[in-house]
């Protein structure tokens, strides 16, 4: 995968691997992963979105940290019309959402096996529609909030490549870095925060799709929180 320097210098904290892969698992990273994966264009290149995916797709959605891949599988399923990119360095997680990809026979999925900071700057501008960053590593250490995937310079590339009046959906069960990504996030002046009641961030979206982390979280006691933001119009 060719990238550029700052490609290279950026740092993943976070598992790349877990337990063995079942032999079947391991089959469709081999076979399956080569077709669905994006590669980064050449240093400065723009990826090239209209022909990721096989057939024409009306928007493109964005799912940064898919953990095993439930809920990007299930919004997949429910809008064949979308093209989904999921974005994950975690190998056992991108197998569980292959399996599902086949189990399923989705053909609007394209995956990213990597950080997805090193992909956010090779999108067009104003390409998604939507982006989901769902119960990403609150890090809750001090020393590591520099980890946190939500920062000043992630928010500037999620809004560069939002289009206008696409939405960023956040989800958190950790207190302080739901504070961090509002803060962050609402101070941006690319984004407005729909929010006039609690239920707003209490309770989840329409559409919502729950996944076993969140489900853990409750079972712990632990009340996840709801952000959605809007893209502003760039001409506003």
């Amino acid at each position: 995968m060719t990238g550029n320097t700052k490609d290279q210098t950026l740092r993943w904290y976070g598992r790349r691997r877990g337990h063995k892969l079942r032999p079947g698992r391991r089959a469709l990273m081999n076979t399956l992963l080569p077709r669905l994966r994006l590669e980064l264009p050449p240093a400065g290149g723009t990826l090239d979105l209209a022909g990721a995916f096989e057939s024409s797709v009306s928007d493109v959605w964005l799912e940064v940290g898919f953990g095993a891949g439930e809920h990007l599988a299930a919004q997949a399923r429910a809008r064949p019309d979308i093209g989904f990119i999921g974005c994950e360095p975690f190998v056992n997680g991108v197998a569980g959402l292959l399996s599902r990809i086949e189990s399923e026979g989705l053909t609007n999925v394209r995956v990213f096996d990597d950080d997805a900071r090193k992909l956010l700057p090779r999108l067009p501008e104003a390409s998604i529609s939507r982006i989901y960053a769902l119960f990403t590593d609150p890090w809750p250490k001090k020393r590591h909030h520099r980890r946190r995937f939500i920062s000043d310079e992630t928010v500037g590339e999620l809004a560069r490549a939002l289009a206008d009046g696409g939405e960023l959906r956040l989800a958190s069960d950790h207190g302080g870095y739901v504070e961090w990504m509002l803060e962050r996030v609402a101070r941006h002046p690319d984004f407005s925060w729909p929010a006039p009641g609690k239920r707003d961030w209490t309770d989840p979206p329409a559409d919502w799709v729950g996944t076993r982390y969140e489900h853990k979280a409750k079972k712990q006691g632990l009340k996840p929180v709801y952000l959605r933001f809007l893209r502003r119009p760039r001409n506003s």
